[in-house]
């Protein structure tokens, strides 16, 4: 599938690389990477503050965790990253953002990013100022395509305005936060704009913080490390939406994780969705959810047990 208007491919799933530098190590790392592109995936999403939140790092360790990988395999895969939330690097500023991309770039060791983000919105910058410098990165070669991630849909509709009035390079490609049971916020809001303008949809939180893969147990308390992540899902609809998962998994013998995917896949904006692994075990349930076809009544009940979620 194209990612917007661009020439650029992507298929099944685009894999999430915040585990890379943190909790996969460097040999977990490559072993992932490998398996991935032996089934056919071909995207890597990653961001320059990953995995800043860790104990010891600043931001970078995900895009040089993949740096002698990606040099013996670039023409395998698109790589994809972002600008605006690593600790030195915050913000949109025009300077920032080049001297970002550079940095990033240098990180994996590519001559060019294939997909960059604005990782979030910065109100203190004029948008027709940032949009001008990816723009002008993009014209220059060192990006290929744009992307927007974490604006506000008014603002998504602002930066393609702009991007039309002024010649510029405009974004291809939304990252939002949709799942099974997150939906209204980008349905309502996000989707319509998706469709005017063509953006290709790469959504991130694909298994709900794992509690679509069916760990999570109605009547438990939750506990561990994902605790308040999972929080926010822990209601009867969303529990409902999950028993609906393990229906279908189990007549097609796959996990309900791959279910939740497939059903991502079959949504009309979605290029792919994002998932990562932290091993190869993970990756091979998730590259299921891949190439899995729902049939229509399958994305029928599974939609229908989610509305409103």
């Amino acid at each position: 599938m194209n990612i917007g208007k661009s020439d650029l491919e992507v298929s099944g799933i685009a894999l999430g690389a915040n585990p890379f530098g943190w909790t996969a190590d460097e040999a977990t790392t490559y072993k992932i990477l490998d398996a991935f592109a032996d089934a056919g995936g071909n995207m890597i999403d990653t961001a320059d503050v990953y995995s800043a939140w860790a104990p010891g790092n600043q931001g970078g360790e995900s895009e040089s965790a993949m740096k002698r990988w990606l040099s013996a395999n670039r023409e395998k895969v698109l790589v994809a990253t972002k600008v605006g939330q690593k600790p030195d690097r915050k913000g949109l500023a025009p300077e920032n953002i080049r001297k970002a991309a550079q940095e990033s770039a240098e990180r994996m060791g590519v001559e060019q990013i294939d997909l960059y983000y604005a990782h979030e919105d910065d109100p203190e910058v004029p948008m027709d100022e940032f949009a001008h410098a990816f723009s002008e990165l993009a014209e220059e070669g060192l990006i290929r395509e744009i992307g927007i991630s974490n604006f506000e849909p008014t603002r998504f509709t602002e930066w393609m305005q702009i991007a039309k009035k002024n010649g510029f390079r405009a974004p291809v490609a939304m990252q939002p936060h949709y799942n099974l049971v997150t939906r209204a916020d980008f349905e309502d809001e996000r989707a319509p704009i998706a469709r005017e303008y063509n953006l290709a949809v790469f959504p991130y939180f694909s298994l709900a913080s794992g509690f679509l893969t069916g760990k999570y147990k109605r009547d438990e308390p939750v506990r561990g490390d994902r605790k308040d992540m999972v929080a926010p899902y822990l209601n009867d609809q969303a529990f409902d939406t999950v028993d609906q998962l393990k229906a279908i998994a189990d007549k097609r013998s796959v996990t309900p994780g791959a279910v939740a995917l497939a059903w991502l896949h079959a949504q009309d904006t979605v290029a792919a969705p994002l998932a990562s692994a932290r091993n190869t075990e993970q990756l091979e349930q998730i590259m299921v959810g891949a190439t899995l076809q729902l049939d229509p009544d399958e994305v029928e009940a599974l939609t229908k047990v989610s509305q409103g979620l």
